[in-house]
């Protein structure tokens, strides 16, 4: 009898340790991480938790250059903000260039820490977008004791994995029929 209590203590005890390392290591990700160059892209950013136990109370989302004509959802009980500024590379669109664009989305409101939700932008990805590789979109989630910064991006021979505090990637594949290093 005291061998079976101590197997099940002993199986309560990893399932309780790999629970609390899995939501130690949930983060900010995106729904679809692929996308193909010189197309429009929806962008769904999956928010798993809060801060240590906090509700988010914002979601800073900074636009990598290459990524234009950004248009964020607006959510029901968020305000949101967009930042304006020049643009690295300008393009044409409908006969205009454009110099300047969204380069960063706010949505402020409340998110528990028990819930989950989603954070949604579009926007066109240009050929100045590197082929074949990951772009990062920078995420900070700030709750009223701290934020969780989704900043980090992997130096060579790492991945996503090795980091604490990942931004969420998209690779950029090439236009069909096409293909460029």
């Amino acid at each position: 009898m005291k061998t079976i209590n101590a197997v099940r203590l002993a199986t309560a005890s990893i399932i309780l340790a790999l629970g609390a390392a899995s939501s130690a290591h949930a983060h900010v990700t995106l729904e679809t991480r692929e996308a193909v160059v010189n197309t429009t892209y929806k962008a769904v950013l999956r928010v798993p938790h809060g801060c240590s136990g906090e509700a988010t109370l914002r979601l800073r989302v900074r636009i990598p250059d290459g990524i234009v004509g950004v248009r964020p959802m607006p959510k029901a009980g968020w305000t949101l903000e967009t930042v304006v500024a020049p643009l690295a590379q300008p393009y044409t669109s409908h006969g205009r260039e454009i110099t300047e664009g969204v380069v960063e989305i706010i949505w402020t409101g409340e998110l528990l820490d028990e819930h989950y939700d989603e954070f949604v932008f579009r926007g066109r990805l240009t050929d100045a977008l590197p082929v074949n590789e990951i772009v990062y979109i920078s995420v900070v989630q700030e709750c009223a004791n701290g934020a969780e910064r989704w900043i980090e991006i992997p130096a060579a021979g790492q991945t996503s994995r090795d980091l604490r505090y990942p931004a969420p990637g998209l690779k950029i594949l090439p236009a069909a029929g096409g293909h460029r290093h």
